[in-house]
């Protein structure tokens, strides 16, 4: 009997444990399906209070499996608060150092990023560059205090850093030995910053990807196209760049009139008109300039005017002086034209030649009175002389 009982409150235990853990499992399950359902719309109240309650069920669940096991879950606590407290207390002022050092490295860390970033905002004509160099140097700080803070609470711990800094040096020279395309990316980082070959915010062009600069680091780009798509090269694979943004960009555009048309008093007339399309378009830096005919086509005569912009800034003068030059154009009865086809049909058709038929020969015969008839033929055949051949046989009966 006593080994029945003892059976029976194991089985009892394993089912109520086996239920707190699937009472646990589902609980989970429930809470997730329920945030994903709020993802879009999220709130900090919220997920706050949904990760208090799941702390709350899941120790509540350890801690109901851990008294059905007669486990006595609070002496545990009250062994693990002791020790705490021994530590704390005989390691008091580590901790406030501990502390203390990483508060001064935090405030240091944003009074750094504070700084650089104001000094990076100010326009100006080498505001690409400073943004630049801010960025760099800001990373280079971040790293370089974290690292002198960690060696500085490792001595207040009386931990000996000579050997750890020793093996450091040790590890980054095995490091650097087997990561060359890491070492040659870094050194193509320093030169690309340090010879300008672009800042952030230039537009440019590598590896047949075009856009613009939005991140320099020591080892990669970060260059976003016009349609938000992000490509990040390793600087030592940048090659062949183009820099859209060293020189005011050049708005050219094309246009037609007719052979008709005086070319002369088209010019005129745009010369006019242009100052005023510059003014509405703080963009242009220089009033457009009409270049002169370039161009005879098969159905017009191509003119051609340039304008220069802004950095970047010339797609959409194009587009803008296309619609003011056609504007203009109707406005002064100036005919733009249009490829056209002349197709001439030809109305007399050639006559048919037909065949002229031979006609047929007679020859008499002395010893017979039929006459033998011979006829010539060519590729159509010709009809049969029946009159002919009744004429000569009455002849030849009379006499």
């Amino acid at each position: 009997m006593l080994v029945l009982s003892i059976f029976f409150t194991t089985t009892v235990k394993i089912l109520f444990t086996l239920g707190a853990i699937l009472f646990v499992i589902l609980f989970l399950v429930i809470t997730k399906i329920i945030s994903s359902k709020y993802e879009n719309k999220p709130q900090k109240w919220f997920f706050i209070i949904g990760y208090i309650i799941k702390f709350a069920i899941v120790a509540a669940s350890i801690g109901f499996i851990l008294w059905l096991w007669d486990d006595n879950f609070v002496s545990h606590f009250i062994v693990l608060y002791d020790n705490i407290i021994v530590t704390i207390e005989s390691s008091f002022f580590k901790i406030i150092a501990t502390v203390l050092i990483i508060f001064v490295t935090l405030f240091l860390l944003k009074l750094i990023k504070v700084t650089i970033s104001n000094v990076g905002k100010k326009p100006g004509s080498v505001y690409r560059r400073r943004r630049t160099l801010a960025k760099l140097t800001l990373s280079i700080l971040n790293y370089l205090l974290w690292i002198i803070a960690i060696i500085i609470v490792l001595a207040i711990w009386g931990v000996n850093i000579g050997p750890a800094l020793a093996g450091l040096g040790i590890l980054g020279l095995v490091i650097g030995l087997g990561a060359q395309k890491f070492i040659n990316d870094l050194i193509s980082g320093l030169f690309i910053i340090f010879e300008q070959h672009y800042d952030v915010g230039d537009i440019i062009e590598s590896n047949g990807f075009k856009g613009e600069v939005i991140d320099i680091g020591l080892k990669t780009t970060r260059i976003k196209n016009w349609k938000g798509e992000v490509k990040i090269l390793a600087n030592g694979a940048v090659s062949d760049v183009i820099n859209y943004s060293k020189n005011p960009s050049l708005a050219i555009v094309d246009f037609g009139i007719a052979y008709a048309e005086d070319v002369e008093k088209t010019i005129t007339i745009l010369k006019k008109e242009l100052p005023k399309f510059s003014n509405s378009y703080p963009e242009i830096i220089e009033d457009p300039e009409i270049l002169g005919v370039i161009e005879l086509a098969d159905s017009s005569v191509n003119i051609r005017i340039i304008a220069r912009t802004l950095t970047n800034q010339h797609f959409n003068i194009e587009r803008q002086l296309r619609a003011f030059v056609k504007a203009m154009l109707d406005k002064h009865g100036i005919e733009i034209p249009f490829p056209q086809v002349v197709v001439h049909e030809a109305n007399d058709k050639p006559k048919k030649r037909t065949p002229t038929p031979v006609k047929a020969q007679t020859i008499k015969s002395p010893v017979t009175t039929k006459p033998k008839q011979i006829v010539r033929k060519k590729v159509s055949e010709s009809p049969k002389p029946k009159n002919t051949l009744k004429k000569t046989t009455t002849s030849s009966k009379k006499k």
